[in-house]
């Protein structure tokens, strides 16, 4: 794939990013060293080496904790002293579902 100004451009606009021309050139620069990352990736030789489905060991699977109540959160006043708005003991944001 040829990463161009033009596809530079293209994901500056799906992503809403406003780069100066020295960043989308550091850009182009990070994203083909990416993909050409990736294309060595595909030229290994992966016969017989069976897919990973969970980075850890089976016995370290579904290891959970229990619920323990002694690591207290903050107090509610500590916790909303620098919000900008609040309603009683919540943070008070704009809606954003009509």
């Amino acid at each position: 794939m040829d990463i161009d100004n033009k596809l530079i451009d293209h994901l500056c606009f799906m992503s809403r990013l406003q780069l100066s021309e020295k960043e989308k050139e550091t850009l182009k620069t990070d994203l083909s060293k990416i993909l050409s990352y990736v294309e060595t990736l595909k030229s290994v030789d992966v016969t017989g080496v069976e897919p990973l489905m969970h980075s850890l060991e089976e016995e370290q699977l579904n290891i959970w904790r229990n619920d323990d109540l002694s690591n207290k959160s903050l107090p509610v006043d500590k916790a909303l002293q620098n919000a900008p708005k609040r309603r009683g003991n919540f943070f008070e944001v704009p809606k954003v579902i009509d």
